[in-house]
């Protein structure tokens, strides 16, 4: 009986906490959309922060790997008040919110290899998109850094689905590159509608090798498939250097 009754006691709990996290997840996103609305950005942005408390919550020895658990969908946060504040209609704005919840319910829970990618594509993509939108006017050297760090973090979060041994170099190697891709097109700055260059070729670049290696990791990778990313990619850096205007973009 008494093994019967903390069973029922931990059930409920059980029930308790994912009702609450359920009410959370259904909340935050509508605080979001309230706060921009009411021009306090800044709150909208506290609050994402804030709802990682549970970061600094364990001993200091393990913050700097929860963070790094938790910068993708911080970034996706982020990007999402992004969105909202610049939308131009109410309606973006709604799409936005309805995109969170999702990216809330959906994706973030998943702990899958195929879903952790996913993820990570996500937040390296849009983050990438709201950086180049905001920061538009920032220095190169600023806009290196920041972009720097985005392409570590995410490649850490996707490596991290595979046991990677070489991970952390894997993921310099990554960021070094996306790096110097915002260097040498950050000086042009070109954008195709609201995408930056830097963030479209980073992307692109980004899911072709994603794809790639867990094909490969996964025992699915053909030399057929392996070329057809490799040229689908060839094809999109070629279709940037031709088709853009690189005349007077110089920041």
């Amino acid at each position: 009986m008494k093994l019967q009754r903390r069973q029922t006691r931990g059930s409920k709990r059980t029930g308790y906490s994912a009702f609450l996290h359920m009410l959370f997840v259904g909340a935050l996103p509508l605080a979001l959309y309230a706060l921009v609305r009411l021009d306090f950005t800044w709150v909208a942005v506290l609050l994402i922060l804030l709802s990682k408390w549970r970061i600094f919550a364990v001993k200091a020895r393990h913050w700097l790997a929860n963070i790094r658990a938790n910068a993708v969908d911080i970034f996706v946060g982020l990007s999402v008040v992004a969105f909202i504040d610049l939308s131009s209609t109410q309606l973006l704005q709604i799409l936005w919110v309805i995109l969170y919840v999702v990216w809330l319910v959906v994706v973030k829970p998943r702990s899958a290899p195929l879903w952790i990618g996913i993820q990570a594509i996500i937040a390296q993509t849009v983050s990438l998109i709201a950086v180049f939108q905001i920061w538009s006017e920032s220095s190169i050297t600023t806009l290196v850094f920041v972009c720097w760090g985005i392409a570590y973090l995410c490649s850490r979060h996707f490596l991290a689905a595979f046991d990677e041994a070489m991970a952390r170099g894997t993921a310099y190697a990554w960021a070094f590159f996306s790096a110097s891709i915002v260097w040498l097109s950050g000086h042009w700055l070109i954008y195709y509608g609201p995408i930056a260059q830097p963030a479209l070729l980073i992307s692109a670049l980004g899911y072709g090798l994603a794809s790639i290696y867990y094909l490969d990791h996964t025992d699915r990778l053909t030399l057929a498939v392996r070329r057809q990313f490799i040229a689908v990619m060839g094809v999109i850096v070629l279709f940037v250097i031709v088709f853009s205007d690189w005349t007077d973009k110089t920041i």
